[in-house]
């Protein structure tokens, strides 16, 4: 009798990365059509440009690694990418500044340690940290939100390609009156001028916690959020220890005086707080991965998002806390090793007592 040999494993697994890759971009569709509906088209144009230069890097990389490109293409993570980068990009963003995000993030951040699996860094917040650093003035051309009463004068869809492609604004328009600061820069600013919270609440860009538009698509990627946890994508513990280190040292800030310290709903709703808790920091490459340490390294994440918010340069620090954190995974994981079920201690060092 003729018996064929099955290696291991013996069963094919539920899911995939292509099938998760999936689930994580569908996720994101309602915070992206809420995001194209207040803010204009830009989103689409910034997501197509991340989109080609992601999925070209990601080719480059194959075919020059000897590998078949296709094999990396087809499990979407260069798309995750691509769409974690436009999302942190204002709509108003030359096309060379997204590519330079995207190839960094997919050939530097991603391949040169080794692709998908070996990367330390989360690609699309080293992408955004390597244009933020070296283009500046492009990244605080943020449009303000399509809604209430806002002086705004709002770019029609060849008006935003224009600027896309040729960086230059139709020529009866400044960038005074196409773009606006965000909630947060607004906070930081007016905070440095001695201005209260409650006077910089007054502003129109302002909403009942984040910022007019800001908040709308924040629940929207909450919800994305939530259904991913529900079909156990992302790691409640990540998402929980972002929260937490970001909303209680502004909870305990606000309680002591709360004239200088926004509220905690405000951080929540005022920037990518959101989305890095669901999208972001969940990376499961870059993140730490036992049970304790996940908590750690989300906490640290929210952490360092409200230290870089009040007392560093920029006005918002999610892409810095990412970087930062990754760094510390290593430590974190060694640190936080589950106990294993029926080893001793003592068993990895004969020479201790008993």
């Amino acid at each position: 009798m003729d018996f064929t040999r099955q290696e291991a494993p013996y069963l094919a697994p539920k899911a995939n990365v292509a099938s998760i890759m999936q689930q994580v971009l569908l996720a994101l569709v309602p915070a992206a059509l809420a995001h194209v509906w207040f803010f204009g088209p830009g989103f689409i144009l910034n997501l197509l440009i991340a989109s080609i230069f992601c999925m070209a890097g990601e080719a480059a990389m194959m075919y020059a690694r000897g590998r078949k490109p296709a094999t990396a293409l087809l499990d979407y993570s260069a798309l995750v990418t691509a769409a974690l980068l436009a999302f942190a990009l204002p709509s108003l963003t030359p096309w060379w500044v997204t590519a330079t995000g995207a190839l960094f993030g997919i050939v530097v951040a991603k391949h040169l340690y080794g692709g998908l699996g070996y990367n330390i860094f989360n690609p699309a917040m080293a992408g955004y940290v390597v244009i933020l650093v070296a283009f500046p003035m492009h990244l605080n051309l943020w449009v303000a939100p399509r809604m209430g009463d806002i002086d705004y004068q709002y770019l029609t869809l060849i008006e935003t390609l224009t600027y896309t492609l040729t960086g230059a604004l139709p020529d009866a328009l400044s960038f005074d009156a196409v773009s606006r600061a965000t909630p947060l820069d607004s906070m930081k600013s007016g905070l440095n001028n001695a201005r209260t919270v409650t006077e910089i609440h007054t502003l129109p860009i302002m909403g009942d916690f984040g910022g007019r538009g800001w908040e709308w698509i924040g629940n929207f990627i909450a919800i994305g959020g939530f259904w991913l946890l529900i079909r156990k994508i992302i790691r409640w513990q990540i998402s929980l220890g972002v929260a937490a280190g970001l909303l209680i040292p502004a909870t305990i800030m606000f309680l002591i005086d709360s004239s200088t310290n926004p509220s905690p709903g405000f951080h929540l709703f005022g920037g990518a707080a959101i989305l890095c808790a669901f999208f972001i920091a969940t990376d499961p490459v870059s993140a730490a991965t036992s049970p304790k340490g996940r908590f750690i390294y989300g906490a640290g994440i929210g952490f360092l998002i409200y230290a870089i918010r009040t007392w560093g340069s920029y006005a918002d620090g999610v892409a810095f806390a990412v970087l930062i954190m990754n760094m510390a995974v290593p430590a974190i994981d060694y640190l936080t090793q589950p106990h294993i079920v029926g080893h001793n201690e003592d068993d990895d060092n004969p020479g201790g007592s008993s």
